[in-house]
């Protein structure tokens, strides 16, 4: 009885100790994940975005192509048509369509370089692997890191949980938290294709215009559809709206709002207009920013983006870029009260 049960206690800690031989180590992973962006080629990722800064969640599908060295095609749908946009990266520069109004921007820009991006997997693993700090976790089938985030608004959001699949390291999950630990981005990855197959002209700036304008009803002119004035809900610490004023525009109206005390700026919003579908791209000088909602373009003074069939304009001389970017984030909402 006794060499029986001593034989089984001996299959126990062996089963543990092969359990154990197959985990690997925060240094083996990251070695791997090193490795394995040596050998991708391209990708196709499914996934579905959360955003959780304003009045109510904004959800996203978005569909990611990627092709090295550098291509990129993000295409960005929520069930509002009207706020489908995309972004494509090629050798003419970097590309935001918004079919709904036929708008279409060209900037030079080191876009998705410049920042993170929590739905591209070279910028997640990126981040993994340029910070030392990084904590990690290994589960039954996933490896969790928790980064430092590299976003224009990262004291905002300073950090980050990345989630992988053991199998193939493939992202499995985001989630970029504020301060507070609080998730204000999600995303939630359905599928990931490594080394995908794309035509050789997945790529072309014409064909994904074409293609976005056909899968997106141009907006109908709605010039006597009352438009919905919209307020910051968040704001810079001793700052508040001091002034509101309706001025007539060529689409209806137009809505300027002033703010002031330690830090002041202008929010204007009207009703936008629908380009013709002929429209060439416009060159702007900035960089395309995601504000969850929206693909807008910031500059040094100014950040200008649409939604809903309405132009926004932040433009300021004390705002940070990273201030107009959390205020841009949260005007969503009615007036404080």
């Amino acid at each position: 009885m006794r060499r029986k049960v001593l034989s089984v206690l001996v299959g126990i800690i062996l089963l543990i100790a092969l359990a154990g031989c197959g985990s690997k180590s925060q240094e083996d992973v990251i070695k791997a994940l090193d490795e394995k962006m040596d050998e991708i080629t391209s990708y196709q990722a499914e996934a579905k975005m959360t955003f959780q800064t304003g009045s109510k969640p904004q959800v996203y599908n978005v569909e990611i192509w990627y092709k090295h060295p550098a291509y990129y095609r993000v295409s960005l749908k929520n069930a509002d048509k009207e706020q489908s946009q995309m972004i494509l990266r090629n050798d003419e520069g970097v590309f935001v369509f918004t079919p709904a109004l036929n708008k279409s921007f060209r900037f030079q820009s080191d876009w998705p370089k410049n920042s993170s991006q929590a739905y591209l997997y070279e910028s997640l693993v990126k981040d993994i692997l340029s910070d030392s700090k990084a904590k990690f976790k290994a589960t039954k089938n996933h490896y969790v890191f928790e980064t430092k985030t590299n976003y224009p608004n990262s004291n905002v959001v300073p950090t980050q949980e990345i989630t992988l699949n053991k199998k193939d390291l493939s992202p499995v999950s985001v989630k970029v938290m504020d301060t507070d630990r609080k998730a204000l981005l999600t995303v939630q990855f359905s599928k990931v294709e490594f080394n995908k197959k794309f035509d050789d002209d997945a790529f072309d700036t014409s064909k994904n215009m074409t293609g976005a304008r056909l899968e997106v009803p141009t907006m109908a002119e709605a010039k006597d559809k009352a438009m919905e004035v919209m307020y910051p809900v968040q704001l810079p610490e001793g700052v508040k709206q001091i002034d509101e004023k309706e001025v007539a525009s060529e689409n209806g109206k137009r809505v300027i709002m002033t703010f002031g005390g330690e830090k002041t700026f202008t929010l204007v919003q009207e009703k936008a207009k629908v380009l013709p579908a002929t429209s060439t791209p416009m060159l702007v000088n900035g960089e395309p920013v995601d504000l969850g909602f929206a693909i807008g373009t910031l500059t040094d003074k100014t950040l200008t983006w649409s939604y809903k069939g309405v132009d926004f304009t932040i433009a300021s001389d004390d705002l940070t870029p990273e201030e107009m970017v959390m205020v841009a984030r949260s005007v969503q909402g009615k007036a404080i009260k």
